[in-house]
């Protein structure tokens, strides 16, 4: 059975028993999601989980009488006149922006009747494990001057064991979030009133923690051919208006006025690596040129979407622009994703799937650039056999994508790659090379990022490892408790001899108990805690705690500082 007709399906389940349930309300729209379904209603008092319980019986009820889904298509004057008598306001607007002469709708019960084009299961008996889970606000159609709907999520399964395994990790993920997570490990906080929403605050533990995935990325970067470039964070609004970001995306655009000019707060990195392209004359034997930055950006989220590091204002992407031949062209898109799932290993992520996304409505380009680009990541992707899906409209404005998705611990999944071909920004910024035969001609653009933001990659480590992160990712790697002061001297001993080796160490000094400490530790997931007492002292050894396994036994300091730098060096995940 298809996963999302069933969970459509069940979405007009739902308003079916609302309808029942509260016969004034209005419906919004109801469709599947990743995971799940939605449906918006428009109710003046608040849905509580009382309510939501009521839903669920009443739904019960009708899966119980196995009501057939029958479609039926009506002229739009007859669909019109039908949803007025019915005082559905918000599915008479829907009918109206339809250019369709013949508008379908589904019918189930004795007068449950919802506009949809479907399709739908059978009969509601088909529906066999869901779960109502969540309410919340929803502008009509996003737009906040538009009436603020209620949303109810739910999700469905084609079998109750599959919707239980689901449940259970949706309780695993409350205790993984990052928003909780990050500031309990010290780490990061997200919100200053004296700052704005939106805004990340890294504290020590998680700038370390930045630092080190910067550090890995530029030696990885330099490794495969790429340069470093930085770029200013503001430039002026003319270079955004020639790369046609002004016009298309210009709601998410922070601009300011200087010297009687404007200029943008960067929300792409792109027209700046543009420039440092064009700063010379450019040969074929130059190209590819790879640019790399990890380029802080900013962007106008609206308050209601921005959500801990996974949606925030300011972020840094590690951002690539690649500048090649035509013909060089699918052997750096097939290097990028090689690239992508090289590093997805090493952070722990080996599950991914691959969405390639077409033309959207709003584009600048001709067809014939849009479709030799779209073709070039088609033809990257078959070749290294890598199975995708087609995402229709969801291109970026100057050209098609590839987006690479890794799923997590939970198998949910993030957005982190992605690779975007371009012929149309080469164009409005007249970039050329010299080819072999002296004459000018125009370079094929890649923009691509492997992580994406790194905001929302560490919030999606922390989750995906509870917080637990490998050891080479680890702010503090080894904690030295020692049991009495007595031991101090032997306590720093062992301290200085890890930093020397670049391990990151912290010594717990602090007048409490022995346990306390032992707990402490865990609690802030330090990798390794050495027990530092008179018998260790003596003998020139350290006890070793490993988290999540307690006492792993007693080695010399210099065989401890070899066992962990070689584990260090695995990048183990």
């Amino acid at each position: 059975m298809n996963l999302e007709i069933l969970r459509h399906s069940c979405s007009h389940v739902m308003a079916e028993a609302v309808k029942e349930l509260w016969p004034g309300i209005k419906l919004g729209i109801g469709p599947a999601i990743e995971d799940g379904f939605y449906y918006d209603f428009d109710k003046q008092e608040p849905f509580t989980d009382e309510d939501l319980a009521k839903i669920e019986k009443k739904m019960v009820e009708i899966i119980a009488k196995d009501e057939p889904f029958i479609r039926e298509e009506l002229e739009k004057k007859a669909a019109l006149s039908l949803f007025k008598k019915l005082d559905e306001p918000y599915k008479v607007e829907l009918i109206n922006a339809l250019a369709d002469r013949q508008i379908s709708i589904y019918r189930t019960g004795k007068k449950f009747v919802d506009l949809c084009r479907g399709p739908h299961i059978t009969s509601t008996g088909k529906i066999k494990a869901f779960k109502l889970l969540s309410v919340a606000g929803a502008y009509w159609h996003g737009i906040e001057t538009n009436p603020m709907l209620q949303r109810i999520y739910g999700t469905c399964f084609e079998s109750k064991k599959e919707l239980d395994e689901h449940l259970k990790n949706l309780e695993e993920a409350k205790l993984r979030d990052h928003r909780k997570l990050g500031p309990n490990l010290e780490m990061f906080d997200i919100y200053h009133e004296e700052a704005g929403a939106g805004l990340v605050f890294y504290h020590p533990k998680g700038a370390l923690l930045r630092t080190l995935i910067e550090d890995y990325e530029k030696q990885e970067h330099l490794r495969r051919g790429y340069q470093l470039v930085i770029t200013p964070h503001i430039m002026q609004a003319d270079l955004w208006k020639t790369s046609g970001h002004y016009d298309y995306y210009k709601e998410n655009m922070y601009t300011l006025n200087i010297d009687k000019q404007e200029y943008v707060l960067k929300p792409m990195n792109c027209p700046g690596h543009i420039l440092i392209y064009k700063s010379k004359t450019r040969s074929y034997k130059d190209l590819p040129i790879r640019l790399f930055e990890l380029g802080t950006v900013y962007r106008h989220e609206k308050a209601g979407v921005l959500h801990g590091l996974l949606r925030v204002r300011g972020f840094t992407q590690d951002d690539a622009h690649i500048f090649c031949l035509p013909e060089q062209l699918k052997a750096e898109i097939k290097a990028v994703m090689d690239f992508v799932f090289d590093v997805m290993k090493v952070f722990g992520f080996n599950a991914v799937s691959i969405e390639l996304s077409t033309r959207p409505q709003k584009s600048i380009g001709s067809d014939q650039d849009w479709e030799k680009a779209t073709q070039a990541l088609e033809e990257a992707l078959k070749e290294k056999g890598l199975a995708y899906v087609i995402n229709e409209g969801d291109g970026a404005f100057y050209g098609p994508k590839i987006d690479i998705k890794i799923k997590d611990a939970l198998k949910r999944k993030w957005q982190c790659a992605t690779i975007q071909c371009d012929f149309a920004l080469p164009k409005r910024f007249s970039l050329t090379y010299i080819d072999n035969a002296g004459k000018e001609q125009q370079p094929i653009m890649l923009h691509r990022v492997l992580l994406g933001s790194l905001e929302r990659f560490v919030g999606t480590l922390i989750e995906h490892y509870n917080g637990d992160l490998p050891l080479w990712l680890a702010p503090v790697q080894v904690l030295v408790i020692p049991i009495k002061d007595t031991v101090m001297e032997y306590t720093q001993k062992i301290e200085q001899a890890l930093k020397t080796q670049g391990i990151r160490v912290e010594v717990d000094s602090h007048n409490e108990t022995l346990d306390k400490k032992i707990r402490n530790a865990e609690i802030n997931k330090v990798p390794y805690s050495l027990v530092v007492g008179e018998r260790e002292e003596k003998s020139g050894l350290v006890s070793i705690r490993q988290k999540g396994k307690g006492n792993i036994g007693t080695l010399a300091l210099d065989e401890f500082i070899k066992k962990i730098k070689e584990e260090i060096e695995k990048k183990a995940a």
